[in-house]
């Protein structure tokens, strides 16, 4: 069984970075710790993709314990023909590595111009470390500016090579090709994956950056845009206009007013989404223009330079992005450029990495978006033109977590998506006011509302609410699920699912958990959102429906019913009501673990349960903690996630025949996206899923 997958180029580039990412996020759903190591650096810079994943991966260790040389280093030791030396120090530094953490993303030296005499850059040095490893290999082809026969001739050339060589392959992959290809059969899978712009552009703010320029409007998200070409302005307005592409950086004179403002009002119109405009020689625009551009929100920055328009097109199209911690949006647009053209489901068994018992947090995170991709669900979020839903949705869409439909009007919609430089290609927008679904929605919440005075009427004007009329896309199967609240109150969210949706059968109450995701574990918190004050029998469908949620996401439940005191050790109203309800859970579930009344400390501390409660299964091994009412439990998970540094996910709503789920309006678009798989996950497994 091999503990590390080693990534080499076949040639230069490859943009190993995307291929890197992938096979990182297939081991972290798998163990609770990766590790990733170079065998040469850089001396002199820190290297971009051990950056990259470090941060991504949340691996706590410095470069220099990730890294087996550096490339002067390991030239003086070729040059004096001590290369068996140059492996020992390299293989050395990767079992260090490798004692520490259950898996390994190696990747390999970089090829460099010059050959042997550059260093020892060649496909035999790295398929001896491999080898030395006991790595499978995965080859990258680098398919940029190839044609479909080169790139296959270069990969079935590659697959033999290594063989040859003694390396054992997992997989040919070739990055960058010039569209839709298949790769010719090889003994092991071979993936081609398409360019994606998104993911080698630079954006505004490398280009800033490589150019020195000087920002005169624009913030940060403007300086986040693509950039996916450049277009000289030279010309009058109209030609201008018949050249402007989506995504174009338009590069201008300074004193050229007129292109300036003609650029920005065709990006506000509509006609075209451009990345941003530089001014060349140095010439400011007048300050009016400027005031003018300024106020036409167009949300595209606008630089300038002091080189002339040749030099800075020369110098701009020599500048290539690449996935960095500072743009998650390139990260995540590889990441899904990797999981739409790869069996991720095949290699994964293929690497056959032991899987870790215990759900760390980051297994847990990553898990979701893998398990939301293979349901299919659509979701429907009804802030369609808030800003964080927007970049959310960019990010699903790109890794195919859910199809989603965009409540709000097609035109406004529009434009903020221009204004946010962000691509949601893919999603249905849908205007609950002029929808065709309108009078249909209307009638059926009428019916359902009737014993309420609720007339046709009455509810054509309801239904016209996005948070109403998307949760009648839920209940009429328009939609599988609904996530909200990034800008309406929690009771506005989740009002129309009480009313409309309702509970599952024999659950008395709808409730919500928390997943803490804590340094070490993953704990599920409820109820800490909806229920003030439950009975005792509220309390049991609270903690089996915690319970049941746990399990579906993969935490083993063992459940602590939380009180003041622990076991028969203490007594009053509050103790027997938890008493009552730990009866009624072993009486209604007897296959589920459960204690109580117990001590939160008795629950979580196995020292402390050794005291308090001997015996138990439960106690300090409990994984699904059931509060006694929601004053204890908002203050305890908002206290935990503060005092501890755990992220709460959540709240996740359960006990409603369709899952709708309420975001926080400080929710951050990570926070957006957790939330959108979890319901997912939850639309695929709930009692009225397609799949039921």
């Amino acid at each position: 069984m091999a503990r590390s997958v080693y990534l080499t180029s076949v040639g230069s580039g490859g943009g190993k970075s995307t291929i890197a990412l992938g096979l990182a996020e297939l081991l972290s759903r798998q163990v609770e710790r990766i590790g990733v190591f170079r065998p040469l650096v850089d001396d002199a810079a820190p290297d971009p993709i051990l950056a990259l994943l470090t941060d991504r991966y949340r691996i706590d260790l410095p470069q220099p314990a990730l890294a087996g040389v550096g490339y002067a280093e390991a030239a003086a030791l070729a040059a004096d023909g001590r290369r068996e030396e140059l492996i020992s120090r390299i293989v050395e530094r990767y079992r260090e590595l490798e004692r520490r953490c259950p898996a390994v993303v190696v990747v390999g030296s970089d090829f460099t111009a010059g050959g042997d005499g550059a260093g020892p850059g060649e496909l035999a040095f790295n398929a001896r470390l491999a080898t030395e490893f006991g790595s499978v290999v995965v080859p990258v082809v680098d398919g940029h500016g190839q044609s479909a026969e080169t790139v296959a001739a270069t990969a079935r050339g590659a697959y033999h090579d290594l063989v040859d060589l003694g390396a054992t392959v997992l997989a040919v992959i070739a990055n960058r090709v010039p569209g839709p290809m298949t790769l010719p059969e090889l003994p092991v899978p071979a993936y081609a994956i398409p360019e994606v712009p998104t993911v080698s552009a630079p954006t505004v703010a490398e280009v800033a950056a490589a150019l020195g320029a000087t920002l005169l409007a624009g913030d940060d998200a403007a300086l986040d845009r693509d950039v996916l070409d450049y277009v000289v302005g030279a010309a009058h307005v109209p030609i201008l206009l018949d050249h402007l592409t989506e995504g174009a950086l338009v590069i201008t004179p300074g004193d050229r007013a007129d292109l300036l403002v003609a650029a920005s009002a065709a990006h506000v119109a509509g006609q075209v989404s451009l990345a941003g405009v530089v001014l060349t020689l140095g010439e400011p625009p007048d300050p009016r223009v400027m005031r003018l551009v300024e106020g036409l929100n167009t949300g595209f920055a606008v630089l300038s330079v002091a080189s002339d328009s040749y030099h800075t097109v020369e110098a701009s199209s020599r500048i290539e992005g690449r996935p960095s911690p500072a743009n998650p949006r390139k990260v995540e647009a590889a990441l899904g450029a990797f999981e739409q053209n790869v069996d991720t489901v095949d290699l994964a068994r293929r690497l056959r990495v032991s899987r870790s018992e215990r759900v760390t947090p980051l297994m847990f995170e990553y898990d979701l978006i893998d398990r939301a991709r293979a349901t299919g669900r659509r979701l429907v979020l009804p802030e369609g033109t808030e800003e964080r839903i927007l970049r959310a949705a960019e990010i699903l869409l790109r890794r195919g977590v859910a199809d989603l439909t965009l409540l709000g009007r097609p035109d406004d919609v529009a434009r903020r998506v221009r204004e946010l430089g962000v691509d949601v290609t893919g999603a249905e927008v849908v205007d609950p006011v002029t929808s065709g679904w309108r009078d249909a929605f209307a009638e059926e919440y009428a019916t359902l509302r009737a014993h309420r005075g609720v007339t046709v009427e009455l509810a054509h004007d309801i239904v016209a609410q996005p948070n109403y009329f998307g949760t009648m896309m839920v209940a009429t199967g328009h939609a599988d699920g609904m996530v909200s609240g990034a800008t309406h109150t929690t009771a506005a969210t989740i009002r129309p699912a009480f009313e409309i949706i309702r509970t599952v059968p024999g659950v008395s109450v709808a409730s919500s958990v928390f997943f803490m995701l804590l340094a070490d574990r993953v704990l599920v918190y409820g109820d800490c959102a909806v229920n003030p004050d439950p009975d005792a029998a509220q309390l049991a469908d609270i903690a089996i429906s915690s319970a049941d949620t746990a399990a579906r996401f993969g935490i083993e439940p063992r459940v602590a019913m939380l009180s003041y005191s622990t076991g028969d050790s203490g007594f009053g109203a509050d103790v027997e009501k938890v008493a009552a309800a730990t009866k009624l859970v072993r009486e209604r579930r007897p296959d589920l673990l459960v204690e109580g009344p117990i001590q939160y400390d008795a629950a979580i501390d196995p020292q402390v349960a050794a005291t308090k409660l001997p015996d138990s299964p439960v106690a300090g091994r409990a994984t699904v903690f059931v509060f006694p009412d929601l004053n204890t439990g908002n203050n305890t998970y908002k206290a935990v996630q503060r005092s501890a540094g755990a992220v709460a996910v959540g709240p996740v709503m359960q006990g409603l025949r369709r899952p709708v789920n309420d975001l926080s309006r400080g929710a951050t678009v990570a926070d957006i996206v957790n939330t959108v798989a979890i319901t997912a996950i939850q639309a695929a497994g709930s009692p009225e899923g397609r799949d039921s």
